[in-house]
């Protein structure tokens, strides 16, 4: 009986969660102007693809998938590889003032970033960023919570590995490349499941920087889109297609995805 209520109650829950996917999903295939009170309204009568052949002969919505792709990606590459460098300096290295370093790095995310808005737009503005691809990506080219899950997936790898490599006359770039990068695959990996979606997903960002509809990514443009078309099916269409990137980044490195979450937690 206990088992038969938990399942019950997962369901619920499950069924919960995943509503407003379906909603978007189907919705997406449904010609309406307007969202209905009617709960069962986005269930469509007669299917159509319309709403995505409309959103992909918009040179505007191709424009801005790209502009998404190019502010996510570069930091996705950079936060990887900086943050595995970093990560590894901070858990393997003995320096003065490291751990000092460290948590104030870790005192940084404790500093809502809306506060930080209008000094970073002064600056930005003073380098000529506004409106251009730099103002997103320069501050995500590395990021402090990838930093300390790789720092505390790196401490649970025994010294041993590297005294061992020193000894056969190994550099300290020979070990970071040939030890330690190939163990931390799986927390690297980690680190660009959440980079690449903060980046993709971002709209706070790109609505404070970005005045031009050309520049506009994804996020930003769907919502100037909402203004404009005031269409549901539309919206759900270039919803669903903003999905899939996200959806497949977290398909494809998932078993790496958990290992790195459940390796960086363990002491």
């Amino acid at each position: 009986m206990k088992k038969v209520i938990s399942y019950i109650a997962l369901f619920i829950l499950g069924f919960a969660f995943l509503m407003p996917f379906f909603i978007m999903i189907l919705g997406s295939f449904k010609e309406v102007e307007f969202a209905q009170m009617d709960p069962l309204f986005w269930i469509p009568e007669d299917p159509t693809i319309g709403n995505y052949l409309y959103i992909m002969r918009d040179g505007m919505f191709v424009r801005w998938i790209w502009n998404s792709v190019v502010i996510t990606i570069i930091p996705v590459l950079s936060q990887m590889f900086l943050c595995a460098v970093l990560g590894y300096i901070f858990a393997k290295k003995q320096f003065v003032g490291r751990d000092l370093i460290f948590w104030i790095f870790m005192g940084v995310i404790m500093i809502p970033q809306q506060l930080l808005i209008i000094p970073k737009y002064i600056m930005f503005s003073d380098f000529g960023w506004i409106n251009t691809y730099w103002a997103l990506i320069v501050p995500e080219v590395w990021g402090i919570m990838g930093v300390f899950l790789v720092r505390q997936f790196l401490q649970n790898i025994p010294n041993d590995l590297e005294e061992a490599a020193y000894i056969d006359g190994a550099s300290d770039l020979q070990v970071f490349f040939k030890i330690i990068l190939p163990l931390s695959i799986p927390v690297v990996a980690t680190v660009g499941t959440f980079s690449f979606i903060s980046n993709w997903n971002d709209l706070f960002q790109p609505l404070i920087y970005l005045t031009e509809e050309t520049m506009f990514p994804i996020t930003l443009g769907l919502a100037s889109m909402l203004g404009k078309e005031g269409n549901f099916g539309i919206e759900m269409a270039g919803s669903a297609v903003s999905f899939i990137p996200t959806f497949l980044i977290f398909l494809f490195f998932q078993r790496y995805f958990t290992e790195g979450i459940q390796m960086s937690g363990m002491k």
